[in-house]
């Protein structure tokens, strides 16, 4: 189980000879920087959203830093947010010179508690910014309804809910744009760095398009705008555009070992994950809470069974966010969650007979606690 904790080497093994001609067809194209691979994914990306746009990048973290300066988001301006996130969904805000804002976050879902997001504006207020976290989508309308009422930007992170739907709607679709993350664990994953931001706003899209290449309109023409070096690799493009025609069925597949999970603890002391009214979850990460949490991770590393935590140390806890000041009981929700949560292997070439050994594991330790 510790070999293979997210499923790459299964994964790999299945599908090696789709992945290995994806790079060959690169390799053979003549074009190895911004040519066919990179503009189909993006086409194909977009339509799969029903967007209009979709700018492929480098990585998750630069998705959303070049969204919000193709947004408008910069110096002075505040991004309201959630703490409980992967640290770069901060970092991202940080690098464009705004102040992350923190509100606490929903004791059930582990998501952004919307209704905190009002107290939470001030006149440097410029940006809403959504986690879709672990597979499932935030509450959007009264966020839509907050932005349209105070002139606000919504950016979506979906770097942990692609195929995800709220009320039918597919996560990254319901704001002004969206960033995505392909890193090699995601429900869709890259064999390396890779992201995306996508919108169906043109002059957006064209701003996106001239920051991930250094401000300029075409290859190394005149700097409109100071921007960045962030382009999608060819060869993760191509190997994208494989594996999002089985996007599908990933999902389909994290689902089924999800109900086998649920079913398995259900009336135990340990909480499985609870979807939030009209969303269809993806479970890219099966996030559970047990109040002794660290005591069950222990004993299961006698059954060689490693699990992660998303995650131990909320943003407004670490060392290198001390200067945005807020005490550790500031987001008590948020605080008290990450003693308790933890992940349980969640992948799709997890096989049935390991899943049955991880759910026999947990109760043996459970039974000792």
């Amino acid at each position: 189980m510790t070999q293979h904790v997210w499923g790459y080497l299964p994964e790999y093994d299945k599908e090696r000879a789709d992945i290995l001609d994806a790079v060959d067809t690169v390799f053979g194209s003549g074009q190895l920087v911004l040519g066919k691979s990179v503009k189909g994914f993006e086409r194909e990306f977009a339509d799969y959203h029903g967007l209009g746009h979709c700018v492929g990048v480098d990585n998750g973290t630069n998705a959303i830093v070049l969204g919000l300066r193709a947004l408008g988001v910069g110096p002075g301006d505040e991004v309201i947010t959630v703490s409980n996130t992967a640290a770069p969904t901060v970092i991202a805000i940080d690098a464009v010179g705004a102040t992350p804002v923190f509100v606490d976050v929903d004791p059930d879902t582990y998501l952004m508690e919307v209704d905190q997001v009002a107290a939470a504006l001030t006149p440097r207020t410029r940006c809403l910014l959504p986690v879709h976290l672990y597979g499932q989508c935030v509450d959007m309308a009264p966020l839509k309804e907050l932005a349209a009422k105070h002139g606000l930007v919504v950016l979506e992170d979906c770097a942990q809910a692609h195929g995800a739907r709220h009320h039918g709607r597919l996560a990254g679709t319901m704001g002004d744009a969206a960033a995505f993350s392909f890193y090699p664990t995601k429900v869709l994953g890259a064999y390396g760095d890779a992201g995306a931001t996508v919108t169906d706003d043109a002059a957006v899209d064209a701003r996106l398009r001239r920051l991930r290449f250094y401000g300029m309109e075409d290859r190394y023409y005149v700097v409109e705008t100071p921007g960045h070096n962030a382009r999608l690799d060819e060869v993760q493009a191509e190997i994208l555009r494989r594996k999002l025609t089985r996007l599908d069925d990933y999902v389909a597949r994290r689902r089924s070992i999800a109900d086998r999970y649920a079913a398995a603890f259900a009336g135990t002391d340990l909480v499985t994950p609870v979807t939030a009214p009209g969303n269809d979850h993806v479970y890219y990460v099966y996030v559970c809470r047990h109040p002794r949490r660290d005591q069950l991770l222990e004993g299961l590393k006698a059954h060689d069974i490693a699990l992660n935590i998303s995650y131990p140390w909320p943003v407004h806890t670490q060392s290198g966010f001390a200067h945005l000041g807020y005490a550790k009981d500031a987001l008590p929700v948020t605080s008290r969650v990450a003693e308790e949560i933890f992940s349980l292997p969640m992948y799709p070439s997890l096989t049935d007979a390991e899943q049955e050994r991880v759910i026999d594991a947990v109760f043996d330790v459970m039974g000792r606690l």
